[in-house]
């Protein structure tokens, strides 16, 4: 009980932390943003018989107990190019109270440990995955929500990481989204789904952000009107925004959601 009280407090104060970053208040942000919305990406390795174990659970068990929780919503993705089969999931959380709870919440859930069976009962032997990495997100300024996608339409997903070589590069790329990159990004087709910097994970510090497009011809379109845009040559010309500056690496994905995502 002890442990679980620090982790909600420590939440608590990540949320809060959160929205005050870039020196905007959740009173400047509007009443919307009060809730503390986070996110957790998680990266799921296995093999691709194991594939399907995966799917019956995140689409029977796991997301079904979300959805009664309140959380939400779920997006599960596949990189079909990737050498190794990796799933991408991606929550939602309305509060960090939420994320702090889960586990407990789950393990307590009698109909979600029912659904789970086949996944649970997976012997050391013969596991469903390797390992999951996990990030936790809190969304930056200019985009404070998620924008969650027609998921009754086709649609492609491009997951991209800009890793900073420290904290203040980290947060001048924000700076530089929060300012203009992101109207200048909507305005050319580059459709965003949520914008986050990564507050708890791996090769922090980082910007994580997801774009979605109908198709890769209109994926390809959108990045070509964007390198030619008047506005962004002329942001990208202020040397503290310069990429060689504050960005250190690119992780560039193109993702499929499965047909049980919700985003």
């Amino acid at each position: 009980m002890q442990r679980r009280t620090f982790i909600q407090a420590s939440l608590t104060s990540l949320g809060a932390a959160a929205e005050t970053e870039a020196g905007i208040t959740a009173s400047a942000r509007g009443a919307e943003t009060k809730a503390g919305e986070l996110y957790e990406l998680r990266v799921y390795s296995l093999k691709a018989e194991k594939q399907p174990i995966l799917d019956r659970y995140l689409s029977q068990a796991f997301i079904p107990a979300l959805k009664r929780y309140g959380i939400g919503p779920v997006g599960v993705f596949v990189d079909q190019a990737a050498s190794e089969p990796k799933a991408y999931v991606l929550i939602v959380y309305p509060s960090p109270e939420q994320v702090a709870t889960l586990s407990a919440r789950l393990s307590a859930d009698e109909e979600y440990l029912k659904a789970a069976g086949d996944y649970l009962a997976a012997k050391a032997s013969d596991p469903v995955y390797a390992r999951i990495e996990s990030s936790l997100l809190a969304p930056i300024a200019g985009m404070p929500r998620l924008v969650k996608p027609d998921a009754s339409k086709p649609r492609l997903l491009n997951l991209r990481i800009y890793e900073n070589h420290n904290e203040r590069a980290n947060q001048k790329k924000i700076e530089m989204f929060n300012r203009g990159e992101l109207g200048i990004f909507r305005r050319v087709g580059l459709t965003p789904v949520f914008f986050a910097e990564s507050i708890v994970g791996a090769a922090r510090p980082n910007l994580t952000y997801m774009l979605v497009f109908p198709d890769d011809a209109g994926r390809n379109a959108a990045w070509t009107r964007f390198r030619g845009d008047a506005e962004w040559q002329k942001l990208r010309a202020i040397p503290e925004y310069a990429d060689k500056e504050i960005v250190s690496k690119i992780t560039n994905l193109i993702l499929t959601p499965t047909a049980y995502s919700e985003i």
